[in-house]
């Protein structure tokens, strides 16, 4: 069993590789994060966020029930600790998606985690698929690429880095990392 963390700058496919892995992969448990934010169209408490209020997450906070957590982009994110512990003392592998500060707690809490950083085959992709978001206004979009620039900077604090080129490539790796 491992503790993976995928992490990378925004835009670069992270939460389509999870999503790749949760509907096609049993093996390997992907973490569910806590979130402020309002849910997108389509999200699911419990499935693709828990949605916690201001004084919820406040409250876990002081409870220590995360194994990390952050402000991003105006809210705040975390992953309970207690479905990670329990899917690692069952012996399944779990994957965390995480941003740049996540991943750097949790690899201070446990050194063995597995770092990966998931990097854009260039930064013009980066930059276009940003554009083709199309959620973003055009001083968010700017807002994230500076921020961008800064998570690229952090590629070299990871154990591994894969280019995101193809989706199943990449999500072949990571279970057979997990599974080794």
């Amino acid at each position: 069993m491992k503790l993976i963390v995928l992490s990378g700058p925004g835009g670069v496919g992270k939460s389509t590789v999870i999503s790749f892995l949760r509907a096609n992969e049993k093996n390997v448990w992907v973490s569910v994060s806590a979130t402020t934010r309002k849910p997108r169209t389509g999200e699911v408490d419990g499935i693709d966020y828990y949605f916690l209020s201001d004084s919820q997450f406040d409250k876990w906070i002081a409870e220590d029930k995360f194994l990390e957590w952050a402000d991003f982009a105006g809210a705040r994110y975390g992953t309970p600790k207690q479905f990670v512990d329990e899917h690692l003392e069952s012996g399944k592998s779990v994957l965390l998606e995480l941003e740049i500060s996540g991943a750097r707690q949790v690899r201070a809490k446990n050194p063995k985690a597995l770092l990966v950083f998931l990097a854009p085959p260039s930064w013009e992709e980066l930059e276009e698929r940003l554009l083709k978001r199309g959620t973003d206004t055009e001083e968010r979009r700017a807002a994230r690429l500076t921020l961008a620039r800064a998570e690229m900077a952090a590629q070299g604090e990871f154990d591994l880095t894969l280019i995101n080129t193809s989706v199943e490539e990449v999500a072949t790796r990571l279970i057979s990392l997990a599974l080794d």
